[in-house]
């Protein structure tokens, strides 16, 4: 159906906006994974430009459904508020961070002074020109032909336009449609491919979608072809894809589509650079910081690696970094401030950065996903190759975050660690809805991180995939695990009464010790693990305990248990102040 031509821009122009700008992503979501080949040939840009959209858009109805038990309307500032927070927190990847700060951007103006109900063309025009400024100034080192370019060109092409909203709607689109079909001239990775900006073709689908929220009229959704240049064709091959042959030596490349592989970018004998390799991970974080301490990560996230974006404001970040040591991603962010719903992505071995190599959209075989506790065993995980959902206390993920988990795994197989025996439930949800997708999953039962430890450590992905999982289900169900942490309040447990502040040591899920110091309670629990037998002792050491802790406990091994072997990692804030775990 029609939508109602809005010739001002309302909390309902709002609403419509999210609603058809998500199915529009939903629509070309697949399209735009096929042609990602820039800043990482992952192929995702559709997938995370559609979850960003999602966010944005709950946001908003959130907001409408809040005013639906009571009296009034939201307003316009209501609800490109939550527009743009929703953008914010749900922002994944290089291309949704950027979207994100864009909806920022359009919402700063838009919000007006706080009490506006209603925005005309010319406030529209300034917000589209914020958001392309915003957003440029939120990379760290801006590239032409990307979807910033798209974002510049748009929003020229809407100062340049009197009316309403609706007229400056359409002008945006169409300037935005003629700045991506030359995005190839502008960026060599894009023409060698013979594709346009994946990034800007999100962008053209999210302002088509404004134009008909703003007019009742739908606009054409035929996909943007690059313009010609003297080297390369684009031609659809039905069954396949895109295949852009040039039309001299040295400057062709082949892009295929195909079931389970996707975009293959092959420079020609004497085709330009080779392979040059980019950094190993994508590190995702919202971050709760000041100015001054952002600015300062901003630089030393800088130093770490590329395509740096960090986009926000007023106390809430969300930093997107390509780097090769995601702990030191991490740390940044925890001497910043707050980290937290922290994603670690392993880009694999092919050169994703670059299209070459391997065709980065086929998918591995095999994949771990695990749910960690704290910042220092995310970028422990994700070193050894597996895809990694923070779970900070008191925010477990939803199943829906661990499938997004999966899905970014991209592997035919997967094997799920939760980690968490409260998890079990959510994580066997998680897995049950990926294999309706066709991706094979395992659930494995780890009940703490030190026993998703011990089955990472024999994990390999060459064995049958059965067998694979049995190894790690019996190494993580050979690994006894116990914590130590503080308790909130008075409470009855399995060891007695405990009182508000004493130190408690847990077993397998249930109290064994009560006591009032770390380093006593905690060998303690040890003497009573190691009395059952080991031969090696995890130490999973908490931002909050004591630097001293696990010198006195790996002295206690060595001195009283012959032959047992210990390993010390730093967990960061991960709610407990010791995991240990004896094999």
């Amino acid at each position: 159906m029609a939508q109602v031509p809005q010739t001002f821009f309302d909390a309902l122009a709002v609403r419509t906006w999210c609603g058809l700008a998500l199915r529009a992503l939903g629509r070309a979501r697949e399209e735009i994974d096929a042609i990602n080949v820039y800043p990482v040939a992952d192929g995702d840009t559709g997938t995370n430009l559609y979850l960003t959209l999602e966010s944005a858009a709950t946001a908003v109805e959130a907001v409408f459904a809040g005013y639906a038990t009571g009296t009034g309307e939201p307003s316009l500032a209501d609800a490109v508020h939550a527009m743009a927070h929703g953008a914010l927190i749900g922002a994944r990847g290089n291309s949704g961070t950027i979207l994100a700060q864009l909806l920022r951007g359009m919402a700063q103006v838009l919000a007006g002074n706080g009490d506006a109900s209603r925005g005309d063309g010319t406030e529209l025009r300034l917000a589209l020109r914020r958001a392309a400024d915003s957003a440029r100034q939120a990379v760290a080192h801006p590239v032409e032909g990307t979807v910033l370019t798209v974002a510049s060109a748009a929003a020229d092409a809407a100062e340049g336009t009197e009316g309403d909203c609706g007229s400056v709607a359409r002008a945006a689109y169409e300037g935005a449609r003629a700045a991506l079909a030359a995005t190839p001239r502008q960026l060599a990775v894009l023409e060698r491919a013979g594709v346009v900006d994946a990034g800007g073709r999100g962008l053209v689908a999210v302002l088509g979608a404004l134009v008909e929220a703003c007019t009742g009229e739908p606009v054409r959704e035929t996909p943007e072809q690059p313009e010609a240049t003297p080297h390369a064709r684009v031609e659809v091959v039905s069954g396949a894809g895109l295949c852009a042959e040039g039309a001299q030596a040295g400057a062709h490349a082949c892009v295929e589509r195909v079931p389970g592989a996707g975009v293959c970018a092959d420079a020609a004998e004497g085709g330009g650079p080779g392979p040059v390799s980019g950094p190993a991970f994508e590190v995702i974080y919202l971050l709760e910081a000041g100015d001054a301490a952002v600015a300062r990560l901003r630089a030393r996230l800088d130093a770490l690696g590329d395509s740096l974006v960090v986009v926000g404001g007023d106390g809430l970040w969300n930093v997107h970094v390509h780097v090769d040591d995601a702990g030191a991603a991490v740390e940044a962010g925890v001497e910043a401030g707050r980290p937290h719903r922290i994603r670690i992505t392993h880009f694999g071995a092919a050169d994703v950065h670059t299209g070459r190599g391997r065709p980065p959209r086929e998918r591995s075989q095999r994949a771990v996903v695990a749910v960690v506790p704290g910042e220092g065993l995310a970028g422990l995980y994700a070193e050894a190759g597996a895809t990694t959902v923070l779970a900070r206390p008191g925010e477990p993920p939803a199943s829906g975050e661990l499938v997004q988990a999966v899905r970014r795994a991209h592997a035919r197989e997967v094997v799920l660690l939760p980690n968490d025996a409260e998890l079990r439930h959510t994580a066997a949800a998680a897995a049950e809805q990926a294999r309706t997708e066709g991706i094979r999953v395992a659930l494995i039962p780890t009940r703490s991180a030190v026993q998703g430890i011990a089955a990472l450590a024999v994990h390999e992905p060459e064995r049958r995939f059965d067998e694979d999982v049995v190894q790690m289900t019996s190494a993580a169900g050979a690994t006894r695990y116990a914590e130590v942490v503080v308790a909130e309040h008075r409470s009855w447990t399995t060891a007695g009464i405990c009182q508000a502040g004493d130190v408690l040591g847990l077993i397998d899920g249930d109290v064994a010790v009560i006591g009032d110091d770390v380093t006593a309670t905690a060998g303690t629990v040890l003497d009573r693990m190691l009395q059952a037998g080991g031969e090696l002792v995890t130490l999973v050491v908490g931002d909050e305990a004591s630097e001293t802790v696990a010198g006195h406990l790996e002295a206690r091994v060595r001195d009283s248990y012959l032959a047992v072997d210990t390993v010390v990692y730093r967990g960061g804030r991960q709610g407990a102040l010791l995991l240990i775990g004896v094999e």
